[in-house]
C-alpha cells in the first residue's frame, strides 16, 4: 500500500469524465476539487481500489460519486454500483447528492433503500431497473434474502464511513454484501480514522488499494471572535441581513461553496437593498478587479465569493466574515476568518450550520483548537436590543480606555444648566442610537431594504436591470411617458444586474404601477412592484 499525502489542486475541467457528468458539476457551480477528491478522483477513475480518510463534510460523496456515474452504463438497467452507509439519513443525504451530479445523465436510477420505509415500495422501483442503490447494510440484507435485489452485474461498492459501520456491529453484514459481488470489481472504502478493523477489511476483500488522505497541518488560528448559528437552509438570508443591520457592518465578506450560491444570494441581498457584488471563477480578470475595487473603495458593503476566488483578497478593514456555506475542511476556515481582525482591529466570523453541518464545526474546533460559540438566532425583535448592548459595552470601553478630558468639560456645562448627569448620558445614547436626530437616517436606512423613504416617497421595484443595458434615464422617461408625471418627483434609481429600484412621490406611487404595467423598456416587457413585498418573497 502506497500512502498519497500531498495536496493536489485539481480543477473538474482537468477531468476526463463524461459531458454528462461534466455538466452537472458545472451546473452545482463548483469551481475546484477538495483535498480527498483531487486526491481519491484520479485512481478511482483508473478502477484502482482505494481506501480514503476523510472526515464529514470533506466532499466524500463526489470523490466516489464523479467516477461511479462515468462508469454507468445507463443503457444496462441492471444493478452497478453499491453504496452502503451506516445510517438512513446519511443513506437519504447520499442519494441526494448522487441524484445532482447525475442531474444530465439519462436514464439513470438512483434508490435509496433503508429500514424505516416501507419495503414494498422499494421492491417496486428495483423491479424496474435501478443502476445505483445507496442502502444501510441490514436493509440491503433484507432484499437479498427476499432475492428482490441481484447483485451479479455490480462493478463498484463503496464502503462510506466504514469506522462507524464497524462499530455500530455491521461488520458480518457488510462481508456477506461482498460476497454475493463479482470478484472483478473496485472496492472504494472511506473512513474518518483507520483503526486495525478496517485494514483488516481492506486486506481481505481489496486488491492492493491506494490509500489516500488529507493530512492536518498545524493551524494558526487568529484572533477573531467565533460564533455559529444553527437554522434553516430557507432562512439564512434573513439572519445574514440582521446580522449586517446588528453589527451595523460597513465591510463583510461572505463566503459560498459554489459560484451559484454566490449569484443566487448577492441578487437576494441586492433585493434587499444591500449594496453587495459576487466574486468566482466564471468572472474575467476586468471584472474580478473592478470588484475588488469598489470593495477597497467601500462602495460595496458585502462582498461573496467563493474560496478560490477570495484566494489574494488583501483588504484591511473587513469587520466581519461569514460562512454562510460551512467550508469543507478545517483549513479553508482559517483561511476564510483570516480576513477580518487585521492590523490590529477587532473581527468577528458568523458561521451557518444547517442539520449535519454541526459535525463539520465539531471538527475544525478539534484540529484548530479553537473556541467557536454557539448563537442563539437572532429575531427582527432582538436587533435593536443587542444593537443597544453592544453600543453601551463601546461606551464602557470608552470609559476604561479615559482620554475624555474635553467632553467631560461640555458634559459639565450641561449640569450646570440643571441638567442631570443620567438625562445627558440618556439623550446622547438617543442620538448615537438613531432615534432622535438620526431618525431620518434611520429611515432612509430602512428604506434601502424595502420600506418607505419617507413620509411622501415610496421605493418600487422594477425587474429590469444593468443587463438589459438600462440607466436613469430610460426609467425617467418611460415613467413620464406612460404616466406623465414630472421627473422632479422622482427619486432615487440604484440599478442593479437584474433589477432596480426607485423612489417615487407616494400620492403618485399607485398611478405609477399602474400605468407600467406590461409596459416594455428596451424590448423587455417590465413590472412594477412595492419593493418591501418583493422583498418579503426573498
Amino acid at each position: 500500500m502506497k500512502i498519497t499525502t500531498d495536496e493536489k489542486v485539481l480543477r473538474f475541467e482537468n477531468l476526463t469524465i463524461s459531458k454528462d457528468v461534466r455538466k452537472a458539476i458545472e451546473s452545482l457551480g463548483f469551481e475546484e476539487a477538495t483535498p480527498i477528491q483531487a486526491q481519491a478522483i484520479p485512481y478511482i477513475l483508473e478502477g484502482r481500489d482505494v481506501i480514503g480518510q476523510a472526515q464529514t463534510g470533506t466532499g466524500k460523496t463526489a470523490a466516489f460519486g464523479i467516477p461511479a456515474l462515468d462508469m454507468l452504463d445507463a443503457e444496462n438497467r441492471k444493478l452497478q454500483a453499491v453504496v452502503l452507509c451506516p445510517t438512513r439519513e446519511l443513506a437519504i443525504q447520499v442519494a441526494e447528492e448522487l441524484k445532482k451530479l447525475a442531474k444530465y445523465k439519462k436514464d439513470t436510477e438512483i434508490l435509496p433503500i433503508y429500514g424505516g420505509q416501507a419495503i414494498d415500495r422499494q421492491i417496486r422501483v428495483l423491479k424496474k431497473g435501478v443502476q445505483i442503490i445507496v442502502g444501510t447494510p441490514g436493509r440491503v440484507i433484507d432484499h437479498l434474502e427476499r432475492q428482490t435485489l441481484k447483485m451479479d452485474k455490480v462493478k463498484m461498492v463503496v464502503l462510506d464511513e466504514a469506522d462507524e459501520m464497524l462499530d455500530m456491529g455491521f461488520r458480518e453484514d457488510i462481508e456477506l454484501i461482498l460476497k454475493k459481488i463479482p470478484k472483478q470489481r473496485q472496492i472504494v472504502l472511506f473512513s474518518a480514522t483507520m483503526p486495525k478493523a478496517i485494514l483488516d477489511l481492506a486486506h481481505k476483500y481489496q486488491n492492493n488499494p491506494q490509500i489516500v488522505k488529507v493530512v492536518h497541518k498545524e493551524l494558526t488560528v487568529p484572533s477573531v471572535e467565533q460564533f455559529y448559528f444553527e437554522l434553516n437552509e430557507s432562512s439564512k438570508p434573513d439572519i445574514l441581513s440582521r446580522l449586517m443591520d446588528i453589527y451595523n457592518l460597513k465591510s463583510s465578506l461572505v463566503f459560498c461553496n459554489t459560484k451559484r450560491r454566490v449569484d443566487k444570494l448577492v441578487e437576494d441581498m441586492q433585493t434587499r437593498g444591500y449594496l453587495a457584488d459576487g466574486l468566482h471563477g466564471d468572472l474575467k480578470q476586468m471584472q474580478r478587479d473592478n470588484v475588488m475595487s469598489k470593495f477597497r473603495k467601500g462602495t460595496i458593503e458585502m462582498l461573496v465569493a467563493t474560496d478560490v476566488a477570495a484566494r489574494g483578497i488583501d483588504v484591511e478593514n473587513v469587520e466581519a466574515v461569514f460562512n454562510y456555506d460551512v467550508p469543507l475542511d478545517e483549513e479553508q476556515y482559517v483561511h476564510r476568518i483570516g480576513r477580518t481582525g487585521r492590523a490590529g482591529k477587532t473581527g468577528r466570523a458568523f458561521t451557518f450550520v444547517v442539520g449535519r453541518d454541526i459535525y463539520q464545526i465539531k471538527d475544525i474546533q478539534r484540529y484548530t483548537k479553537a473556541k467557536i460559540t454557539p448563537q442563539k438566532v437572532p429575531t427582527v425583535h432582538d436587533v435593536k436590543e443587542i444593537r443597544t448592548d453592544l453600543m453601551l459595552q463601546k461606551v464602557k470601553d470608552v470609559i476604561q480606555a479615559g482620554h475624555m478630558g474635553k467632553y467631560v468639560h461640555w458634559i459639565e456645562e450641561l449640569l450646570e444648566e440643571n441638567y442631570t448627569a443620567l438625562d445627558v448620558a440618556a439623550s446622547l445614547l438617543k442620538i448615537v442610537m438613531g432615534d432622535e436626530e438620526n431618525e431620518k437616517q434611520f429611515q432612509d436606512e430602512k428604506s434601502s431594504r424595502g420600506a418607505k423613504t419617507s413620509e411622501d416617497m415610496d421605493r418600487l421595484f422594477i425587474n429590469i436591470g444593468r443587463k438589459e443595458k438600462i440607466n436613469p434615464k430610460d426609467i425617467l422617461a418611460s415613467i413620464a411617458e406612460n404616466t406623465g408625471i414630472s421627473g422632479k418627483l422622482i427619486g432615487a434609481i440604484d440599478i442593479y444586474d437584474k433589477f432596480t429600484f426607485v423612489d417615487v412621490s407616494s400620492k403618485h406611487s399607485e398611478e405609477i404601477q399602474n400605468a407600467m404595467e406590461d409596459v416594455r423598456i428596451k424590448g423587455k416587457r417590465i413590472s412594477v412592484e412595492p419593493a418591501n413585498k418583493k422583498s418579503e418573497e426573498f
